[in-house]
């Protein structure tokens, strides 16, 4: 069930490469598998079909329930990438230093991939029904592979502090609250913001560009942030090491 080094390393194209296959779903046309109809548009039409509120309300409700998730999924790669640092969040190798309990990692082990899949659900929206389902179901195995493979890793380098963390602090569903100290780490915002471009152009895309209901310029808008999120991760300056307070 753990992702293996190779998985690890092409770990974004893999997620890229799901993401796309959910846009395409070349079933649709091929085995007539499903419709070529987004899930905003399919869901805002199930809930005026069931009577559950006219499809002038149920569409504006879709869409501020798809741009929430897409703000929680930004914000919560935004806040991990700030404490971890961006060297470590898109290192092709696993990484072991100290353990990190700071920020989101002190409600959540990994708010980075929870806030990819947020993002990829975000994106689901403005996929065909069965091409999201396929898409969220993949990365969602997929997550949970490269979980599996980094907690052995880390279990391995980092010994009981690490096991310690295990057990005071959930994988996947966020507490409200802890009793996990703060290490005193200092996020580098500016930093994060410019790599995480992605889930903020994903968030830009279904909160401002959903309302022209024009699937093919919310994609176009995620691909440009994706493309400029590489650019940006290529451009930024080494980065130095942290500093506790």
């Amino acid at each position: 069930m753990r992702a293996t080094a190779i998985e690890f390393r092409l770990r974004m194209a893999i997620n890229a490469a799901t993401i796309i296959l959910g846009f395409w779903a070349p079933w649709i046309e091929q085995w007539g598998i499903g419709r070529r109809i987004s899930v905003l548009e399919w869901l805002a039409l199930a809930l005026s079909r069931y009577s559950i509120a006219s499809f002038a309300i149920a569409t504006p409700i879709v869409i501020i329930a798809a741009a929430c998730i897409a703000a929680l999924g930004a914000v919560l790669r935004v806040w991990g990438t700030a404490y971890l640092g961006t060297s470590t969040v898109h290192n092709l190798n696993m990484k072991a230093g100290t353990v990190m309990a700071d920020g989101p990692y002190r409600f959540v082990r990994n708010p980075l991939y929870l806030g990819l899949w947020l993002m990829v659900v975000a994106m689901g929206f403005i996929m065909p029904p069965t091409g999201a389902l396929c898409a969220i179901f993949f990365i969602t195995i997929f997550a949970m592979r490269l979980i599996f493979g980094e907690e052995a890793f880390l279990s391995t380098e980092l010994g009981e502090p690490y096991k310690v963390y295990l057990r005071d602090v959930p994988r996947l569903f966020p507490r409200l609250r802890t009793n996990v100290a703060s290490a005193g780490a200092r996020p580098r915002w500016l930093r994060a913001v410019m790599a995480e471009l992605t889930p903020i152009g994903v968030f830009v895309a279904l909160a401002f560009l959903s309302w022209t209901y024009d699937n093919r310029l919310m994609g176009r808008a995620i691909l440009v942030s994706f493309g400029l999120s590489l650019v940006t991760r290529a451009l930024l300056p080494p980065e130095a090491p942290s500093s506790a307070t």
